[in-house]
C-alpha cells in the first residue's frame, strides 16, 4: 500500500477538531490493550505499516471474525466492509464454498513443498479464461510475482533497466521503493531507507500520462530498458484512471524498442472480469502479475507470459525463481473455488452493476448538496476524493490537505459500523455478498458522515 512509505512509513498523529457528529466513538478498549501488547512485538506494533491507522483516527481495529460483506472486531463492533483484506475476496468473507474446499483439502496435509495436481487445476482455471498468457509460475504473494516478472524482463532482454511511474505501488522490491528523481526522465532516488543507490540506479521513474518523459527515457537509456512496468488501473495511490490511447502508446514503445511491457494486475487482475485490465482495454503486455484474488484471499501470487518468454524460467532457462510454498495446496484449494465461482455466467456483470450503482448513488448526493468530492469507480473498485477535480490521471495531481477530510470521514463511518481501509489514498472494493440491503444501509451512513466533513450536520 503506497499510503505506507508516505513521510518515511510515519502519518500525522494531529487531530483536527470537527463538531456536529451524534454518533459516540465506538468501543475499542480490546483492541487498543492488544495494540498496546504488539507494540511490544512488532515495529509499530503492526506487521504491514498502513494497519497502524497513523493516517486515521485512533487505534486500530483487531479483527475477529468476518462473514459475507460483514467484519466484527474483539470489541464486538460490527461492520460492513469495504476493504475486503484490500481487494482479493471478491465473493466476500468466509464463502461457503471456499471454506468447504479449503476444509476438504487440508484433511489430507497443507505443505508438501512437492507438486500437486491442485497445482495444474487451478492453471487451468487461469489459463483457459486468459488469452494474454500461456504459462505461469505461482509464488507466495503479489510482492514476490512482481519481483520475478522483474528478473525475468532482465533475462529474457539481457537489459538491467526498468521504468515504472510515480504513483504506482509495486510491493516493497528493492528497485520499486524509487520515486522519482530530478529531470524529465532520470533514474530515481529511494523512497525507503535500506535500499542501496546501486538500485535505484536502474530504476527510472517518470509521472504518469507523461508520454514525453517516456519517449526521452529511451532516447537517454536506448537499448537499455528491459520493461516499462505499471499497474494499468493505477490504484495504490487513489485511483488513476489512465486513457487508453496512454497505455496503447506504452505498448508501442515497448514493441518498437524491444523492451517488455508488465502489467502489475494484483489489484486489478480478476477484480474487472476473468481477464484483468488487459482484457478490458484489449491490450497484450509481455508479462502478467496477480495476487492473492487467485488464491481466495490466501497467500499467493502469480506472474505469466507467453510459452517463449516463460522459458526462459528455471529449470528450463537460465533465470532462476523458487518458492518453497510456491504452489501450496491449501491456497490452490481456495483459488480452485474463487475462480470457479468467478467463472458462473453473469458474476462480472451483476457485481459491477451493483458497484456502479453504489457509485453513483453516492455522487448524485454529493452533487446534489454541492460537496466537493468525486467518486471514482471501475469494475467493483471506488475511490472517494475530496475535490472538484473530474479526474485525475497522476500522483502528483492530490492534495495532500484533503486526506483530513478523509480522517473525519474514516471516523464517522467506523462510528456507524462501515469500514473502509485506514489511508485516503486507498480505494475500496464492493464484493458480491453485498446485497442491496446492506449497499442501501452503508450509503445511508455515508450520506451522514459528508454531512458532517461539511459542516451541514
Amino acid at each position: 500500500m503506497l499510503d505506507s512509505l508516505r513521510k518515511m512509513f510515519s502519518g500525522s498523529d494531529d487531530e483536527i477538531s470537527y463538531t456536529g457528529t451524534n454518533k459516540p466513538d465506538i468501543s475499542r478498549e480490546k483492541s487498543t490493550e492488544l495494540y498496546k501488547q504488539a507494540q511490544k512485538y512488532f515495529p509499530g506494533g503492526v506487521n504491514s505499516p498502513v494497519r497502524a491507522f497513523k493516517s486515521v483516527h485512533g487505534t486500530p481495529l483487531f479483527i475477529e471474525k468476518g462473514d459475507g460483506c460483514f467484519i466484527w472486531d474483539v470489541d464486538g463492533n460490527q461492520f460492513i466492509d469495504f476493504c475486503g483484506s484490500w481487494g482479493p475476496l471478491i465473493l466476500g468473507h468466509n464463502h461457503p464454498k471456499v471454506r468447504d474446499k479449503v476444509t476438504q483439502v487440508m484433511q489430507n496435509g497443507m505443505s508438501f513443498g512437492a507438486p500437486t495436481a491442485l497445482e495444474n487445476e487451478l492453471a487451468e482455471l487461469i489459463l483457459k479464461d486468459n488469452k494474454y498468457i500461456q504459462k505461469i509460475r505461482f509464488t507466495n504473494s503479489g510482492t514476490e510475482a512482481v519481483m520475478s516478472a522483474i528478473r525475468l524482463a532482465r533475462g529474457y532482454t539481457n537489459r538491467d533497466k526498468v521504468l515504472k511511474f510515480e504513483g504506482c505501488y509495486h510491493g516493497h522490491v528493492d528497485s520499486l521503493l524509487v520515486k522519482a528523481g530530478s529531470g524529465l526522465a532520470t533514474t530515481g532516488t529511494s523512497s525507503s531507507a535500506g535500499v542501496p543507490k546501486s538500485f535505484t540506479d536502474e530504476t527510472i521513474v517518470v509521472s504518469l500520462n507523461d508520454k514525453k518523459a517516456i519517449t526521452e527515457a529511451f532516447r537517454l537509456f536506448k537499448n537499455q530498458i528491459a520493461a516499462i512496468i505499471i499497474e494499468p488501473i493505477p490504484a495504490n495511490n487513489g485511483l488513476l484512471l489512465q486513457d487508453e490511447d496512454f497505455l496503447f502508446f506504452l505498448r508501442d514503445i515497448c514493441t518498437k524498442n524491444k523492451s517488455l511491457l508488465i502489467f502489475d494486475e494484483v489489484i486489478t487482475g480478476y477484480r474487472i472480469g476473468m481477464e484483468g485490465a488487459a482484457g478490458h482495454y484489449h491490450i497484450q503486455p509481455d508479462i502478467i502479475t496477480y495476487g492473492k484474488i487467485i488464491g481466495g484471499g490466501l497467500p499467493v501470487g502469480m506472474y505469466g507470459s507467453s510459452e517463449e518468454i516463460m522459458a526462459m524460467i528455471s529449470p528450463d532457462g537460465p533465470v532462476y525463481q523458487a518458492g518453497t510454498l510456491s504452489g501450496n495446496p491449501v491456497a490452490m484449494a481456495a483459488g480452485i473455488a474463487q475462480l470457479t465461482e468467478l467463472s458462473h455466467a453473469g458474476f462480472y456483470k451483476n457485481l459491477n452493476n451493483k458497484a456502479q450503482e453504489f457509485a453513483e448513488s453516492i455522487q448524485h448526493f454529493a452533487t446534489a448538496r454541492n460537496y466537493k468530492f468525486k467518486v471514482f469507480s471501475i469494475g467493483s473498485i471506488f475511490w472517494f476524493a475530496f475535490t472538484d477535480k473530474e479526474s485525475f490521471k497522476t500522483a502528483e495531481e492530490i492534495d495532500a490537505y484533503s486526506m483530513e477530510k478523509f480522517k473525519i470521514m474514516h471516523r464517522e463511518l467506523l462510528n456507524r459500523g462501515v469500514y473502509l481501509g485506514p489511508s485516503g489514498y486507498e480505494v475500496g472494493f464492493v464484493s458480491a455478498a453485498h446485497s442491496k440491503i446492506e449497499l442501501e444501509k452503508a450509503k445511508r451512513m455515508i450520506f451522514e458522515s459528508l454531512d458532517i466533513v461539511f459542516g451541514t450536520k
